[in-house]
């Protein structure tokens, strides 16, 4: 019997199966993670916006050192909060001009989303701000009279 190179007998061709497609990926673990944060994030800044919204109507309506006191820290709070989440530090290397290796260290916007939320409250309340500060100003005239 002469054999051809090939030339495969029908008997002994090898039937391959059909690749079975798989279903696309579900998400990683570590994105369905950060989108959970950021659900939660944002309702925890809106929630704080609307807060910050009600003490300075009491603030407005009944201006004591207290409700002052409270509100005061309620902004500081939500600054501190979009600042913190809002704005992250990087840093990298590069060369200068003469070839030296420095290390640069980046200010980035993560979230430019919570960032204008900020801005936001601060144009909303800027009034009220402004009567803090007039406020902190006559306290500390106080003081130094006192003194």
């Amino acid at each position: 019997m002469k054999i051809q190179p090939g030339m495969f007998p029908r008997s002994t061709t090898v039937q391959r199966p059909e690749p079975q497609v798989r279903p696309p990926a579900s998400t990683p673990f570590a994105d369905v993670m950060r989108e959970q944060q950021e659900r939660h994030t944002h309702e925890e800044l809106k929630r704080r916006i609307e807060d910050i919204k009600a003490q300075g109507e009491r603030l407005a309506r009944n201006m004591t050192v207290r409700e002052l006191k409270i509100y005061r820290q309620m902004v500081k709070d939500f600054l501190d909060l979009t600042l913190r989440r809002g704005i992250g530090l990087k840093e990298t290397r590069g060369w200068d001009r003469r070839g030296r290796g420095r290390r640069y260290k980046l200010l980035e916007e993560v979230d430019a989303i919570l960032v204008q939320l900020g801005e936001e409250l601060l144009k909303t309340e800027e009034g009220r701000l402004e009567l803090l500060r007039k406020v902190g100003e006559i306290r500390g005239l106080l003081i130094n009279l006192a003194f």
